[in-house]
């Protein structure tokens, strides 16, 4: 009976192994329907955020008035951000800011506080029409 579960141990852990092969190629070939447009800004009022796109563990698009994108991409990879999908930020002024730092928030019974990383400049982005 134990080389049973071995043998289906063995076969789920292999399983996984070929997902966690598999997935990451998956997830790149899906094309970005943004291109970048303009230079980039380091601030954007707080009051025109409308929706946030986590699209990975680097990259935000804020979503703004007007149905403008914003796109920052962050000097370094937030752990768990492109998991967790959700983040929260703290600024004293009415603009959010590439000097600003975001906090990874974390799901469970309660929201829990995960890594805290900065934010970089914010380039405007528009949607690709096919």
């Amino acid at each position: 009976m134990s080389s049973h579960i071995s043998s289906t141990a063995r076969r789920v852990a292999l399983a996984f192994a070929l997902i966690g092969t598999v997935a990451p190629a998956v997830a790149k070939t899906m094309p970005d329907p943004y291109v970048p447009t303009g230079k980039p800004v380091d601030c954007i009022p707080l009051q025109t955020i409308r929706n946030t796109d986590v699209r990975d563990d680097r990259t935000i698009d804020f979503m703004v008035n007007g149905n403008r994108i914003y796109r920052n991409i962050l000097p370094n990879s937030c752990p768990s951000l492109g998991f967790e999908r959700r983040f929260a930020y703290k600024t004293s002024l009415s603009q959010l800011c590439s000097v600003d730092i975001i906090t990874v928030l974390y799901s469970s019974p309660s929201l829990m506080r995960g890594a805290s990383c900065g934010l970089g400049k914010f380039q405007p982005m528009k949607k690709v029409h096919k």
